[in-house]
């Protein structure tokens, strides 16, 4: 009976003991499912963490100017004018006269670029260099709609022209201030490259900061040189197709328009981006554009009369000098309105309109961005003494305006 008493009680005790093992394992499972569930909402709220932060000033930006960025298909009519060789033998140009064998030959060129709306109703911001010569401009918007467009103006030398298409209600971009830029600060640039926009109808975005500001330089073309003036540089990558688009900063405001790049490669398609991008300042381009909307005259046809060199050493040492900042005034026409101001050769130009001229390129700047009727002051050193003299640009006969 004892024995039995003592088996009974092991069986009690080991009854028991699987009793204590399975709520223990009971607690120790509910307590990796509350584990679970714990870290499944954290997981969820660091994904919404994430998530929240992906969204930043860049995409808001992007997601708020994309609708109003287009892409430009082009068609302009070129001329090529060519002679059969054997009339230049003097003796079929004595028979048939000098303009015989000459053919003019008309030939169709595509083109592409970036542009952007300014307004509701279709008034859109490009490079003249893109559309200010076609024959045909027909702009693609993000929703896949084409539209043609008409030039409303353009102007060569700022490189600005303005379209219209017949549309209402369109998304459109805001303009910033250009002379408040900050070096550094972020810089979003939207654009065609390589044509890419037609493939999605939609515009291709990169960003970079804000490198340089009031950097000068010309492009040579004819029958005018290409100004650029106090041009925005910056890091963000524009290739080929981007000119014309907006540069946009982080508060979604246009800045600038991109037009050119420094590039080292270069395809049958075009230049692509190394980091160094210029855009227009969106000041220069807004005073522009409200010229070309009033469809006032801009008349680019003017002349000075004046032979204006840099100064080389030996230049530098026939006048006896050594400083060799400014240009010397090389030759005149008379009667001219150089002749008009009382410019002497030999006379020193060290600034236009208070801008300091340097160098060659800094005077066909500051004198290039003029109209006719514009009055020019330049500072002159002659003898050791400065003085000032008032240049009124005259219309030189012949040349038809910029516009």
């Amino acid at each position: 009976m004892r024995n039995l008493v003592v088996i009974f009680l092991l069986a009690i005790s080991f009854s028991a003991g699987i009793d204590a093992m399975q709520y223990e394992e009971s607690s120790i499972n509910g307590s990796s499912f509350t584990l679970a569930l714990n870290n499944t909402n954290e997981l969820s709220q660091s994904n919404d963490n994430i998530t929240q932060s992906r969204h930043n000033a860049i995409t808001n930006t992007i997601k708020m100017a994309s609708p109003a960025i287009v892409g430009i298909n082009v068609t302009e009519i070129k001329q090529v004018v060519y002679r059969n060789p054997i009339f230049d033998d003097p003796l079929f140009r004595g028979f048939f006269g000098d303009g015989a064998g000459t053919r003019t030959r008309e030939y169709k060129v595509q083109g592409l670029g970036s542009g952007f709306i300014i307004s509701s109703d279709g008034y859109i911001l490009t490079n003249h260099h893109v559309a200010g010569n076609a024959s045909k401009i027909v702009i693609t918007m993000t929703d896949g709609k084409r539209y043609e467009a008409e030039i409303i103006g353009s102007d060569m030398v700022t490189d600005v022209a303005l379209l219209k298409i017949d549309a209402k209600n369109l998304p459109y971009l805001k303009f910033g201030n250009s002379d408040d830029l900050l070096i550094g600060e972020w810089a979003i640039a939207f654009g065609n490259p390589f044509g890419l926009f037609d493939l999605n109808a939609k515009p291709t975005v990169t960003v970079g900061v804000i490198s340089n500001v009031g950097v000068n330089f010309l492009h040579q073309d004819e029958p005018y040189n290409r100004v650029y003036r106090n041009m925005i540089q910056t890091d963000a990558a524009i290739s080929s197709g981007n000119s014309g688009g907006p540069l946009l900063n982080a508060m979604g405001e246009v800045v600038g328009m991109n037009t050119i790049i420094y590039s080292t490669a270069n395809s049958r398609q075009g230049s692509g981006s190394i980091g160094i991008g210029f855009s227009i300042p969106i000041n220069r381009v807004k005073v522009m554009a409200e010229m070309l909307k009033s469809k006032k005259e801009i008349d680019r046809a003017f002349y000075t009369g004046l032979d204006a060199r840099d100064i080389d050493e030996g230049i530098a040492k026939y006048l006896g000098i050594e400083e060799r900042d400014g240009v010397v005034v090389f030759g005149f026409k008379g009667n001219s309105p150089a002749d008009k101001a009382g410019i002497k050769l030999g006379d020193i130009i060290t600034a236009v309109d208070g801008n300091r001229v340097l160098k060659l390129d800094d005077f066909m700047v500051y004198v290039g961005d003029s109209f006719v009727g514009d009055k020019k002051e330049f500072t002159i050193l002659r003898d050791g003494n400065e003085i000032k003299r008032a240049i009124v640009l005259e219309k030189l006969t012949g040349r038809k305006s910029a516009r």
